[in-house]
């Protein structure tokens, strides 16, 4: 169903809240930067538990948002 949540996002039927877009895009910039607080170089397959961490933030609010959509729907 995260299909139709993201159609609604594109058609502008639901409002996002600026901090899920704001996580959203510092998640993917996060991803593929240079810089990196646990550096995979380093430290191998460990080094991705910091984007592991960043993208599981970005999971909980993106399920928040849907819930909130979800809720919405059920409220017309």
């Amino acid at each position: 169903m995260w299909w139709s949540f993201l159609k609604a996002v594109k058609n502008r039927e639901h409002r996002v809240a600026p901090t899920t877009w704001v996580v959203a895009i510092a998640a993917v910039v996060y991803t593929v930067a240079p810089i990196d607080l646990i550096p995979e170089l380093v430290l191998g397959p460990l080094g991705f538990v910091d984007d592991i961490g960043v993208w599981a933030i970005f999971a909980v609010l993106f399920a928040r948002e849907q819930r909130r959509w979800q809720d919405g729907l059920q409220s017309n």
